[in-house]
């Protein structure tokens, strides 16, 4: 849809918030399991799935919600997205057990694939050059950042307030985020033929992707060698299989496989999963140091300070190393630093100030990591693709993320859980968090083999900017 309107501080400030949003009711739940837990007098186990299942659910929904925002409106997508932010929220804070918990978890994924690649779209859609690339470090404050800036809040507010507030606060920033972003115009793709939507293919993929999760999640409680678990891992490889046979023979198929011919895109999207992966860290940290070494949420949020403060710093900067030297440079120091980082924390055999002080410094180097990697990947994965696919090919970049970092909590929290019970947390926690820097290290490889040299995107959209400097001109608002 073509349109003058350039973007806004005030649009970035309205799409950050309602970034923000996800993180309030998605990462704050890793730092307050015990408070929920003894509230809600549910298990571990149970409580594990309750936290996997917003990143389920966004990872599983986010493609369709992207194809549905070049389709339908990429603004209204995100408005539909913070609307369904508040139901699941209001689910969690009228929790009084289980039901209502996994329901507004369930909820809060679906809001999330809706708000993220349509939020990006919109990024995309109305800032060029090095304005794209400011407003994209911005949106990755609120994605990347906001992990940091939500898990020393929910320790605060848990500690202070109840675990309940968070949610309350994720209302109120939906709601400004509202407020904030309803002068955008809309922005969609104009259809030049009808298309069906992919149905069959979005059926398989949420029935495989559950029989996975549910493997990961309650492999160990049921048996890894009984017959539900064979079972179960069989159906996600046959689901697998054919899910990838049907959508290849389809013209509007749920996932456009042709985008990973791209090599850019599929490096960014592939180490995009891994780095979330490494979510599972933040889970097994602060579970251990609130069980193992008995911090409060609030302490447990102040040890990880160091993780927020990092991260948003050097999401500008990894901005900036773009600019100058292309995006495989800060993505490989990022994977780097994040994987020393998390190292660090594994030396739980340390006494207690010395874990302390390796965790502090593990946290913060694990934050320059993920901050320099936001923004070139990002920037890499939308700028290699045809506009017309924005939407779609920023749902399955999300999708990387959702599902990474579902997948890498529920594989984390599994190692941890199922050492735990030998009585040993110690070593549960050690190899629980280096799970994670196993995913890192295998980010790097993906960046070496597929991100080139001097990216695509950055040089590019720098040297338009010189040229049309003026036609990019970002009104303050």
């Amino acid at each position: 849809m073509a349109t003058s309107y350039k973007g806004t501080n005030k649009m970035i400030t309205g799409i950050v918030f309602g970034v923000i949003t996800f993180w309030l009711f998605a990462q704050s739940m890793v730092n307050v399991v015990p408070a929920i837990q003894n509230d809600l007098g549910i298990s571990l186990g149970v409580l594990n799935v309750a936290i996997s299942l917003t990143a389920l659910f966004s990872g599983i929904f986010v493609v369709a919600a992207g194809g549905l925002a070049d389709k339908y409106g990429r603004k209204k997508l995100t408005y539909f997205g913070l609307v369904l932010s508040v139901i699941g929220s209001l689910c969690l804070v009228i929790a009084n057990g289980a039901t209502l918990l996994i329901i507004g978890r369930i909820i809060q994924g679906l809001s999330a694939a809706c708000i993220m690649p349509a939020t990006i779209a919109l990024m995309r859609t109305y800032y060029e050059g090095a304005e794209r690339q400011r407003a994209l470090s911005y949106w990755s404050i609120g994605s990347w950042g906001g992990s940091g800036v939500c898990s020393f809040a929910g320790g605060a507010i848990a500690t202070s307030m109840g675990w309940r507030w968070i949610f309350i606060f994720s209302i109120v920033f939906a709601i400004l985020a509202m407020i904030l972003i309803k002068d955008t115009p809309e922005s969609r793709v104009e259809q030049q033929v009808s298309s069906r939507f992919d149905f069959t293919g979005l059926v398989v993929f949420v029935l495989t992707m559950i029989a996975l999760n549910v493997v990961i999640t309650r492999g160990s409680d049921f048996g890894w060698t009984s017959l539900l678990t064979l079972g179960l891992i069989a159906a996600t490889l046959m689901g697998m299989l054919f899910f990838i046979k049907i959508e290849l023979g389809k013209l509007h198929a749920l996932i456009d496989f042709n985008l990973f011919k791209n090599k850019p895109y599929t490096g960014a999207t592939i180490s995009n999963f891994l780095l979330n992966a490494v979510a599972g860290t933040l889970v097994v940290a602060n579970t251990y140091v609130q069980v193992g070494r008995g911090f409060t949420a609030f302490q447990s949020g102040m040890l990880s300070i160091g993780y927020l403060v990092s991260v948003l710093i050097m999401i500008r900067v990894g901005e900036k190393i773009l600019q100058r030297t292309g995006a495989k440079l800060p993505m490989m120091a990022g994977s780097i630093l994040a994987a020393i980082g998390i190292g660090l924390m594994a030396l739980t055999f340390l006494p207690d100030t010395a874990y302390v002080i390796a965790v502090f410094i593990g946290f913060i180097l694990f934050g320059v990591g993920l901050g320099m990697y936001a923004t070139p990947s990002t920037d890499t994965a939308v700028s290699s693709v045809p506009e017309d696919k924005v939407g779609s090919s920023s749902g399955i970049y999300k999708m990387a993320s959702s599902l990474g970092s579902s997948f890498g909590v529920a594989i984390s929290a599994t190692v941890y859980s199922t050492i735990t019970l030998s009585g040993n947390i110690e070593k549960a926690a050690s190899v629980g968090i280096i799970t994670n820097v196993i995913f890192a290290l295998l980010a790097l490889i993906a960046i070496i083999f597929f991100i080139p040299k001097s990216s695509y995107s950055s040089k590019q959209d720098v040297s338009k900017q010189k040229v049309h400097k003026t036609s990019y001109a970002n009104p303050t608002n």
